[in-house]
């Protein structure tokens, strides 16, 4: 199957263009359930494609405003390339959004999701592949009561986009993403004391030190997040996978219920995570 196939087209991609701001993107990623968006900048020669800015970039960069300065640049792929082909790079790079570029111009967009999708139709090989031979056995965590600025940090030191959230009794009762973070998070102004400041004798700029004296101020933004508890914010109805279950049974939960991952179950107790990412070794290893 060709990623021509299977991707979203350009008259379909939300972008953000150059010049812009961080709130542009911030915009966009708040109304979508996307977690990168592309950035394409208008020249003498038409649109040209110039990379992602993902929701990390944005929470952790949140002093840059100027939206060139937060575009990561990606691999990409051309519309002739096959599912196969992006199901290898997504697994290299890590990414869930591959950019569908021919000659420097963005003509859609593959994901992982449509990956998936595809193996929910039984359109790929690997599809009747076991899911528990595929599962992630490190789950992230987090308790219930846990302030949401500290259930970000824990995604973001454990380098994963989700949580499986614990009630009292250590059992799974939600899931919080970064969906979630990002549809609460809130860009704050203010300033930063930065000291006085006079000039030397010696300093080529001694006439700005003599005009301006006592406390300079400057202007600093970071990203707010409220401190109430996960509870609040994740999703809850989790809904998870068997180890006996198929690729195609996975695929099919993932795409109907709109999620990325799958908590692995054996019972009532929690064995592993089953992410859309993983469905992706099947692909791989039937190709």
């Amino acid at each position: 199957m060709n990623v021509a196939d299977a991707m979203t087209s350009r008259s379909e991609v939300v972008t953000v263009s150059i010049p812009g701001t961080r709130e542009d993107a911030l915009e966009q990623l708040q109304g979508g359930t996307f977690s990168s968006i592309p950035v394409v900048k208008e020249t003498d020669d038409g649109e040209e494609f110039r990379g992602l800015v993902t929701r990390e970039a944005l929470i952790e960069r949140p002093d840059e405003d100027q939206l060139a300065l937060l575009v990561n640049e990606v691999p990409t792929v051309t519309s002739d390339a096959t599912l196969v082909d992006v199901a290898r790079l997504a697994r290299e790079t890590g990414g869930s959004r591959v950019p569908v570029v021919d000659d420097a111009r963005l003509v859609g967009i593959v994901t992982v999701t449509d990956i998936v999708r595809a193996l929910a139709n039984d359109e790929l090989a690997g599809a009747d592949a076991i899911v528990g031979d595929l599962a992630t056995r490190e789950v992230n965590t987090t308790y219930r009561g846990t302030p949401l600025t500290v259930g970000q940090a824990e995604l973001d030191y454990a380098e994963v986009p989700y949580a499986v959230v614990l009630d009292e009794d250590g059992d799974p009762e939600g899931m919080l993403t970064e969906v979630d973070i990002i549809e609460v998070a809130r860009v704050e102004e203010g300033e930063e004391n930065t000291g006085e400041s006079i000039a030397d004798e010696d300093d080529d700029w001694k006439w700005e030190g003599i005009k301006a004296t006592g406390n300079r101020y400057m202007p600093t933004r970071n990203v707010e997040l409220p401190a109430e508890p996960v509870a609040r914010f994740m999703t809850e109805d989790l809904v998870t996978v068997t180890r006996k279950r198929t690729v195609k049974d996975a695929a099919r939960l993932l795409i109907s219920n709109d999620i990325e991952q799958l908590p692995l179950m054996t019972a009532d107790d929690l064995v592993g995570i089953v992410r859309d990412t993983d469905l992706l070794a099947a692909v791989v290893a039937d190709e």
